[in-house]
């Protein structure tokens, strides 16, 4: 957070100390720009297959003669989509996740309870959670990589290395919360 300069004595700036604010711990910011980082690979994978590369399905709706073309967009647009919410992690770390910015119409410069952005948050580390651990956990099953027009070999383990760091994700963004939470619960005299 920055300080803010008041005109002292003699014509010098004199840093004018904010409330007290908990500092984030630097494993926790570790850990927000972790989260945010996971979805990059599989959204790369998503985008490749949009524009073209021949990720290795056969199957109606991934096959690659469909791309480029219409499905593209359903591709890049949920990869943007995906990463925007993991980008919304790096509020919980800075003051934009405190206080909405002075230029948002209306509600600009006021302080976000705690509580809106926690419950989001923690329900949204659960659901990624859960999804991530189920679908790798069923991975090879029927309705996976295991479907007849699924890629195999070198294809395979790309798609796999490109979503596995999505595992991470939940519990990242659940660390993340909890520090938040710790940092401006109520009482904490801000």
């Amino acid at each position: 957070m920055a300080d803010t300069l008041t005109a002292g004595t003699a014509g010098t700036a004199v840093p004018q100390v904010p409330r007290s604010v908990p500092q984030v711990p630097g494993s926790v910011r570790l850990a927000a720009h972790a989260a945010a980082l996971t979805l990059v690979p599989s959204g790369l994978w998503r985008v490749a297959i949009a524009l073209g590369w021949d990720s290795g399905f056969t199957d109606e709706f991934l096959h690659p003669d469909n791309f480029p073309g219409p499905e593209s967009f359903y591709l890049i647009g949920l990869s943007v989509l995906a990463e925007a919410f993991g980008l919304l992690t790096l509020g919980l770390i800075h003051r934009w996740g405190e206080e909405l910015p002075h230029w948002v119409p209306v509600l600009g410069g006021r302080r976000i309870p705690v509580m809106t952005a926690v419950i989001p948050a923690s329900l949204g580390a659960a659901l990624v959670t859960f999804i991530t651990v189920t679908g790798a956990f069923t991975w090879n099953g029927a309705d996976n990589m295991g479907a007849p027009g699924s890629p195999d070999g070198f294809h395979y383990w790309l798609m796999t290395a490109c979503y596995l760091p999505l595992l991470a994700w939940g519990p990242l963004l659940a660390v993340v919360t909890v520090s938040y939470y710790r940092r401006r619960r109520p009482g904490r005299g801000r």
